[in-house]
């Protein structure tokens, strides 16, 4: 094996001089080589801006060795202005990234990748907008086919810790996330228009969505997303647990969730569908989901299983259809909610085995539904539930939605904002089997279904 050191090429690695220049000529030179690994090893510190891997060439971070971006905006010589834009973010950087077109990269080992996201706050009172408008993506990897990365911990980005786009034949594994989480648009995994992605045995810990499945608009040339596998992960967010949407630009299918728990989260497991293409086939299984209130601007009001069909831009929207939800204990602040703008837009869709535990634990229960993103602004997408309150279960505008074998339990002295058990409207070919609970006051029903 050929290992090529940043410290032959001139890199002081002492955490304060920028070594961008040898870490970048230690890259070219394996790559020259026809591969290697880049080495970083235990005990240094090497700060760096923007670096490019290449055909067949590896990174490896010793135990103890940090890899940490520069926090000055100006080392942050990659950019990327062309995405997810607006007035709060009109542009990013790539700390870490590929160009289209490589072939075979990895980064192992036990060591850490810093993204020196505190540099890139206004301030540390982390207001909503108290972020710098430029921040970069601390790992961000394009139209690679063959992508290792491996037990390495990722830390304090300031914007996604690690996106794939457009990539095939992608094994993320035992990979560490700790995101601040104070900061927005801090998300842990991100795969968008990619193919035979397998992600495992990872432990995320981040703001925003920590296991996110999409098809941004930037590169839907690349078609569609599917055939991922995610299982044996440990996830917490502000936001979703694991999601497969909103972004959707081209279709996503066959993703299966397995073997996970989800923890301390403002939405659970979240299939949220906003703009034209289409999903189908998604199975979700043996899981602990946790979800609680947080504020307002993280998407979401609890919910530890969510499937929405709305449109984020106006009258542009797809269908989903076979969605399976199967041996999941859940303990929420919220119900499952299940919502389609139109009937026929969310199609054959299963809870097996699910049981619900709802009370107020973390904070404030509010009497609302979370519809967001929509296309009528930030907070237009939550309103208020039905008049009785939050149900266990919550069905609007469902086509072919079966229920078997699933409970709901309410804490010993309900909050009286909670509801019925089921609460269904506008639906179609509704299966109820071997159901468990009770409405959470008198005087309403425990299936109310019109």
């Amino acid at each position: 094996m050929s290992y090529f050191d940043p410290l032959d090429y001139g890199a002081k690695a002492d955490g304060e001089n920028v070594d961008t220049v040898a870490c970048q000529a230690a890259i070219d030179a394996a790559y020259a080589n026809g591969g290697g690994t880049i080495i970083f090893r235990s005990g240094k510190q090497v700060l760096a801006g923007s670096l490019i891997l290449k055909d067949n060439v590896w990174i490896y971070m010793e135990p103890g060795s940090t890899l940490k971006c520069s926090g000055n905006w100006e080392d942050i010589t990659e950019r990327f202005d062309e995405g997810w834009v607006n007035t709060g973010c009109p542009g990013s950087g790539k700390f870490i990234s590929t160009k289209e077109g490589t072939v075979n990269v990895g980064i192992t080992g036990s060591g850490t990748i810093d993204g020196s996201g505190l540099l890139y706050m206004k301030s540390s009172e982390f207001a909503l907008d108290s972020y710098d408008p430029y921040r970069p993506f601390l790992l961000f990897l394009v139209g690679v086919k063959g992508v290792t990365i491996r037990d390495v911990t990722l830390k304090d980005s300031a914007f996604w810790n690690l996106r794939v786009s457009a990539c095939e034949d992608v094994i993320l594994h035992g990979v560490r996330i700790r995101g601040d989480l104070r900061i927005k648009n801090c998300d842990g995994i991100d795969i968008d228009a990619c193919k035979r992605v397998r992600i495992s045995d990872c432990d995320v810990s981040c703001p925003d969505d920590a296991i996110s499945i999409k098809a941004c608009r930037e590169f839907q040339s690349y078609g569609a997303c599917e055939d991922i596998v995610i299982t044996n992960c440990t996830l917490e967010s502000r936001s979703s647990a694991i999601v497969v949407g909103v972004d959707a630009m081209q279709p996503i299918r066959n993703v299966t969730c397995t073997n996970c728990v989800v923890r301390n989260s403002h939405r659970g497991l979240s299939v949220n569908l906003g703009e034209g293409a289409d999903f189908e086939n998604f199975l979700f299984s043996d899981m602990i989901v946790e979800t609680r209130v947080y504020k307002n601007w993280w998407w979401g009001a609890g919910e530890p299983i969510y499937v929405s069909v709305a449109p984020w831009v106006k009258d542009v929207i797809g269908a989903c259809r076979n969605i399976r939800f199967r041996n999941i204990l859940c303990r929420s602040e919220c119900g499952a909610f299940l919502h389609a703008e139109k009937l026929g837009l969310a199609s054959d869709i299963v809870l097996e085995n699910v049981k619900l535990d709802l009370s107020v634990w973390a904070g404030e229960v509010e009497p609302r539904y979370d519809y967001r993103p929509t296309y009528e602004g930030d907070y237009a997408g939550m309103v208020d539930g039905p008049k009785e309150g939050i149900a266990g279960i919550h069905l609007e505008n469902i086509k072919g939605v079966v229920i078997k074998g699933c409970e709901v339990r309410w804490s010993t002295n309900p909050d009286s904002r909670y509801s019925n058990a089921i609460w269904a409207r506008g639906c179609e070919d509704v299966k109820i089997v071997d159901f468990e609970g009770q409405a959470a006051k008198a005087g309403i029903a425990a299936i109310d279904m019109m």
